[in-house]
C-alpha cells in the first residue's frame, strides 16, 4: 500500500465512496484487492478519528436517529454455536442526523440492543452544547438510553408507523407500505411538528447507494467487523466534509460551521 501513488489512492477511495465494489476496483485500477482493503481500513481509521475530533461542541436543535442493517460473514440465521457473535452475524449502524444542516454528528456500529443504543446516545449527548429534540422509531432501547444519557434534559418523541402485511409473490422484495403513523411524547415537551425520521431514513438510502457492503440482495458483504466499521467511517466522513448536499449546495460540515470549505478526498487521506 505504501508504494501506491497518491493519485491511485485517491482513485480507489473515490470509487469506494461511490459504491464501487472491491473486486471492480481491482479490475479498474490494477491494484490487488488485499491492498485496497488495507487502504480502506487505514483511511477508515483516520476518518473515525476525524469524526470524533471535529464533531464536538455542536449546537444542533433537532436530531433524528435510526438504525441501518448489514451483516458480517454470514446472516444471523446462519450463525452457529461455533461462531463468535461479536464478530459475525447481523450488525446495525446507529445513525444520528441533524435535519437542518444534514450533518451526521455521530454513529455507532454494533448489535441492535440496549448496550449499543446507550453507547450511541451517550456519545451523542457528549457532543452537544444545548438542549435538543430527538426523534426516533419505536425501538425500546432508545427510551432508556436517552433517559439515562440526558437525565431528562431533552425533548424526545417517537414516530410509530404501522405497515401493511408483507407482500408476497413478484412484489415480495418491495418495502411494506405505511398505512398509518402516530406520534408519541416520551420525555420533555417535543414539538410535534419536528417529530420525524424522514431525513435520517433518507440517509439510509444514501449509504446503501454509496457503500457496496450495504447493498441489499447481492453478494456484497463485510467479512470482518473492522472492515464494516472502516467503510462506515469513510462514508460518513466523506458525506460530512466532501460531498456537497444538493439542497444545501454546501457540505453538511460547512452548514454546521465546522469548516469553511469543501474538503477533497486528498484531505481525507491526509487527515491523520
Amino acid at each position: 500500500m505504501n508504494i501506491l501513488r497518491d493519485e491511485k489512492k485517491e482513485a480507489i477511495i473515490g470509487g469506494l465512496v461511490e459504491g464501487v465494489s472491491i473486486r471492480s476496483l481491482e479490475r479498474m485500477t490494477g491494484v490487488h484487492r488485499d491492498t485496497i482493503m488495507r487502504l480502506l481500513v487505514k483511511t477508515g481509521d483516520a476518518c473515525e478519528n476525524l469524526m470524533d475530533t471535529k464533531m464536538r461542541k455542536l449546537s444542533c436543535k433537532n436530531i433524528e436517529v435510526d438504525e441501518l442493517w448489514a451483516y458480517v460473514g454470514k446472516k444471523q440465521r446462519h450463525v452457529g454455536p461455533q461462531d463468535n457473535p461479536k464478530e459475525v452475524g447481523d450488525f446495525y449502524t446507529f445513525v444520528a442526523l441533524d435535519p437542518d444542516t444534514k450533518l451526521i454528528p455521530t454513529y455507532r456500529v454494533g448489535k441492535r440492543n440496549f448496550v449499543t443504543a446507550y453507547a450511541f446516545i451517550s456519545d451523542l449527548e457528549s457532543r452537544l452544547t444545548n438542549r435538543v429534540q430527538i426523534s426516533s422509531d419505536k425501538l425500546r432501547a432508545y427510551v432508556d438510553a436517552i433517559d439515562l444519557a440526558f437525565g431528562g434534559n431533552v425533548d424526545y418523541g417517537q414516530i410509530v408507523k404501522s405497515y401493511e402485511a408483507e407482500p408476497i409473490g413478484p412484489g415480495r422484495y418491495s418495502p411494506p407500505k405505511v398505512i398509518s403513523t402516530a406520534k408519541q411524547y416520551i420525555i420533555g415537551h417535543p414539538d410535534p411538528k419536528r417529530i420525524c425520521t424522514s431525513y435520517v431514513e433518507r440517509q439510509n438510502l444514501t449509504i446503501r447507494m454509496q457503500s457496496r457492503r450495504f447493498t441489499r440482495l447481492t453478494n456484497a458483504f463485510s467479512k470482518k467487523i473492522e472492515n464494516l466499521k472502516a467503510a462506515v467511517a469513510l462514508h460518513f466522513a466523506h458525506y460530512n466534509f466532501v460531498r456537497i448536499h444538493s439542497t444545501l449546495r454546501i457540505t453538511p460540515a460547512m452548514a454546521a460551521g465546522i469548516t469553511n470549505h469543501v474538503w477533497t478526498i486528498e484531505d481525507l487521506l491526509n487527515s491523520n
